[in-house]
């Protein structure tokens, strides 16, 4: 269980981070203390109600037949590298994360409002369900434990969404530095062609 908790946390992280807008919305909300915690919360929540759909429609399906692990198998490898590559990419043309500026004295928003803009910045995207419900949901439904894998990418993005809001005003000016970008992909690349290799190499 413990490899699927790590393998969950490691493809987590380089999920999340991969999502620029999403990021910088929850880092103004950490900066403007306009409902952060809740903004983080509910980006955790549907992060975890995604891979866990994902994981438990298709860790049956997938390990019904041989033929059907083995397509999961190869096409989670290949969707990993691509990634690789993605990440690669922009580590060698680093961009910054644009975060709008702070409240200045103006009243904070409601609640409802902010709510809703996370949840449309979440789940408006239509990569966020090619990550997580599909590619994610094959990847951990072949993990020793597919449970322990839906902890693992939670915990990752527990970590990361609240660590934004409360690291907001000494991340932000870093964030907006290219080169902390073009550290974090070559990171982002290095995780993901791992565990690849690891996909690749495991004994199903």
């Amino acid at each position: 269980m413990i490899t699927s908790i790590i393998q969950g946390l490691l493809i987590g992280f380089t999920l999340i981070v991969a999502i620029g807008a999403q990021n910088a919305f929850v880092l103004r909300q950490g900066l403007r203390r306009e409902h952060g915690w809740l903004v983080a919360g509910i980006c955790a929540c549907c992060d975890l109600a995604l891979v866990a759909a994902g994981v438990a429609g298709l860790a049956p399906l997938i390990t019904s037949s041989a033929t059907a692990l083995q397509l999961a198998r190869w096409g989670g490898v290949g969707w990993l590298v691509w990634q690789a590559s993605i990440a690669c990419r922009r580590a060698m043309r680093p961009r910054h994360l644009e975060v709008a500026a702070t409240a200045n004295g103006l009243p904070a928003m409601a609640a409802r409002p902010v709510i809703l803009a996370t949840l449309a910045v979440t789940l408006l995207n239509p990569h966020v369900y090619l990550d997580t419900v599909v590619m994610l949901g094959i990847i951990g439904g072949q993990q020793p434990s597919p449970a322990g894998f839906v902890a693992g990418a939670s915990l990752a993005s527990l970590v990361w969404f609240f660590g934004l809001v409360g690291m907001a005003h000494w991340l932000s000016p870093r964030l907006q530095d290219p080169r902390w970008w073009q550290g974090i992909d070559i990171a982002v690349g290095a995780i993901m062609l791992l565990v690849a290799w690891q996909l690749a190499t495991r004994t199903l």
